[in-house]
């Protein structure tokens, strides 16, 4: 089910005009599935987690497995901490690998991300995981709008799909929106979870 939302940004944009429409598509094409090859490599080369944990804090990950062991334990190993770091004043925790932990002048990939110093991310593939929903975005300038507002335009959204019964929402936009089915992003997040089993 496709849900189409109009979102008003912070005060700065606050003469845009307020509302919300939903509808449903009927029969959308559906779009090809990009190779198995292609998918494994944005998953495991381009990835860029950022969680928004129930208990008011942002959590971002550079790295499949410090975000995984996250989900699984909400904990990780080596983090780096902003308080007060986040759009509205919440502590940002994070993830650090252990390679980057040797070298704390330079920002980690997660930080790189977060501070928007990394550019086009091609392949591109974000998660966040908030108010017990994950959001799936294929691609950069999608997850830096959803960064922004917290609110996505378009959507595809799969209730109870997700590892524990989450409902999963996958961001479209113009363009993508028309494919139908995002094939190739529901493909990805079933290979990251795949990860970690490997």
């Amino acid at each position: 089910m496709f849900e189409k939302k109009q979102f008003t940004p912070y005060a700065l944009a606050s003469l845009m005009a307020l509302g919300v429409m939903s509808g449903c598509a009927t029969q959308p094409e559906i779009a090809e599935s990009k190779p198995a090859e292609a998918q494994k490599v944005a998953v495991e080369k381009a990835n860029y987690f950022l969680v928004f944990h129930e208990n008011g804090r942002i959590y971002a990950f550079g790295d499949t497995k410090n975000y995984l062991m996250f989900l699984e334990n909400g904990e990780v190993p080596l983090t780096r901490t902003r308080i007060g770091g986040g759009p509205e004043g919440q502590t940002v925790i994070f993830g650090i690998t252990k390679s980057e932990s040797k070298n704390l002048d330079k920002l980690s990939s997660g930080e790189m991300f977060y501070d928007r110093k990394m550019g086009e991310a091609d392949p591109f593939y974000g998660e966040v995981l908030r108010n017990g929903r994950f959001y799936v975005f294929g691609e950069w300038k999608d997850f830096q709008d959803y960064l922004a507002h917290k609110e996505v335009t378009f959507t595809f959204t799969e209730i109870g799909t997700g590892p524990k019964g989450e409902t999963v929402v996958y961001a479209l936009n113009s363009k993508t929106k028309k494919q139908g089915r995002p094939v190739a992003l529901i493909e990805a997040f079933k290979q990251l979870r795949k990860a970690k089993e490997k």
